[in-house]
């Protein structure tokens, strides 16, 4: 099948978080089940074309009137690379919002990625290229399966199309007021509702399938409170059909610590001597002294992530004889009140503001434990990466958390981790505890490393569940 992948981010080229390396990710393993894939993103400041390099130039319709963009293709890495480069929307310092890592959102950023999505649908349209499937990541491509339905549906071209809108995080929604979608969105005045345009709202009901990034959140999301506001499109949707969850996978060439060239001691599963180098070699880093556990944490700083259940737990921890480093860049008011208790325990609590892919391989391979009290996890990608790294992680059971960690206490054989219930302080005390115990004893360890090591999160069987949904909306 032909695949046309529609999203804000994609590893290398883009990413602030787990969606650019699903993006890329997926896109490569359909690549390797034999379809051809191209993925629409738009050529942020900075990004350079990979070789070999072709442009077309576009006029795209807006409802402000025809845009002339380029689209700059190279290849990825198994897959076609399609550069929407349009220098007033996209050349920015951040990607969505006005002051990085603090907002607020860009006012057009309805429009610039509706040019995103127009774009990919008119050189759809120019190519005589159309895709058998649209596979939109987020509200940032709702606008291009809205364009396809509501812009192209008359064109013969892209009558068997078929829409996929995958939700990596129902926070996010993409909100345009009612006096700005007609310039905004070019979409008709009955789309939406009387003040205004939920892209994410609309762009799940417009697409034939919806998706979330694992089974346990996407139960989870028809629940008002998870939900985000679009509890009753899902449930409507899972009455017939049009929603499931499939779990995201990991790449395992990527991610893999006895290849990795950013740790100064590799290491596999049947030989862990290399993490206590790994270990050392953090800590001496960031400033840590290495007399207790070393839990880390590697994250957007959002309250999402539960860094304010860390930052209450954080004392408590740190009396337990545990050492915390963290890695984010984010909420300011979450990074201040850690970076005040890192004041406080400069030798067992070290706070790294920024984003450092380098440091972030470190701190999965020397750290014991890692740390993901999230409030709500549709997937996570972070615990995935820590275990096949022989860093069991302190989880909250909740979203893909669920279905990606086995509590070593409560399942004894095939425990890879720890997990708590409550979002809150106390608990991930308990389950830190629990953890710290089990650290004590080498034997039992070694053992919990060894399988949260040896779990396997390859792409291929994510990759094939999505043909199997894509062949059935084929079918339909």
């Amino acid at each position: 099948m032909r695949i046309a992948m529609v999203a804000s981010e994609c590893e290398p080229y883009a990413k602030t978080g787990g969606l650019a390396d699903v993006v890329d990710a997926l896109s490569r393993a359909l690549g390797q089940l034999g379809h051809e894939v191209d993925v629409y993103l738009p050529r942020y400041r900075g990004i350079e074309v990979p070789a070999p390099a072709e442009s077309l130039e576009l006029t795209v319709p807006m409802g402000t009137g025809p845009v002339a963009v380029t689209l700059r293709s190279g290849r990825g890495r198994g897959y076609r690379l399609r550069l929407v480069d349009h220098p007033p929307s996209f050349d920015r310092p951040d990607y969505y919002v006005v002051e990085p890592g603090a907002g607020p959102d860009y006012p057009d950023n309805g429009w610039r990625f509706t040019l995103l999505g127009r774009a990919a649908l008119e050189a759809m349209r120019v190519e005589n290229r159309v895709a058998d499937v649209l596979h939109g990541h987020d509200w940032e491509a709702a606008p291009a399966i809205l364009g396809l339905v509501h812009r192209y549906a008359a064109d013969p071209a892209f009558a068997k199309v078929a829409t996929v809108l995958t939700c990596h995080n129902l926070a996010y929604h993409g909100w345009v007021p009612r006096h700005e979608v007609a310039a905004q969105l070019d979409l008709p005045d009955d789309v939406g509702k009387a003040d205004g345009v939920d892209l994410l709202r609309e762009g799940l009901i417009a697409a034939d399938l919806a998706t979330t990034v694992s089974p346990t959140f996407a139960r989870e999301a028809l629940v008002t409170d998870v939900g985000a506001g679009v509890d009753d499109v899902l449930r409507a949707g899972a009455e017939i059909g049009r929603y499931l969850g499939i779990i995201n996978g990991l790449d395992n060439e990527l991610w893999n610590p006895a290849t990795d060239p950013d740790i100064v001691a590799r290491y596999s599963a049947s030989d862990l001597g290399g993490k206590s180098y790994c270990r050392a070699d953090l800590c001496a880093e960031i400033g840590l002294d290495d007399g207790g556990p070393v839990m880390a944490m590697v994250s957007r700083l959002d309250p999402q992530k539960g860094f304010d259940i860390l930052a209450a737990a954080a004392p408590r921890l740190i009396d337990d004889g545990a050492r915390i480093c963290v890695l984010g860049t984010g909420d300011k008011r979450l990074v201040g009140t850690l970076q005040r208790l890192a004041e406080a325990n400069p030798k067992r609590l070290a706070v790294v503001d920024r984003f450092d892919r380098g440091l972030a391989r470190r701190m999965y391979a020397g750290a014991d434990l890692f740390l993901m009290p999230s409030r709500f996890e549709p997937c996570g990608q972070s615990q995935m990466i820590a275990m096949r790294y022989g860093t069991p992680p302190i989880v909250r059971f909740t979203g893909g958390l669920v279905d990606t960690v086995a509590d070593a206490d409560e399942e004894p054989t095939i425990g890879t981790g720890f997990g708590f219930g409550p979002a809150d302080p106390a608990a991930l005390v308990g389950a830190a505890r629990r953890a710290i115990a089990a650290f004590s004893d080498r034997t039992r360890w070694r053992e919990i490393q060894r399988r949260a090591m040896a779990t396997n999160f390859s792409w291929a069987g994510p990759a094939n569940d999505y043909v199997a949904a894509y062949r059935s909306l084929a079918d339909r």
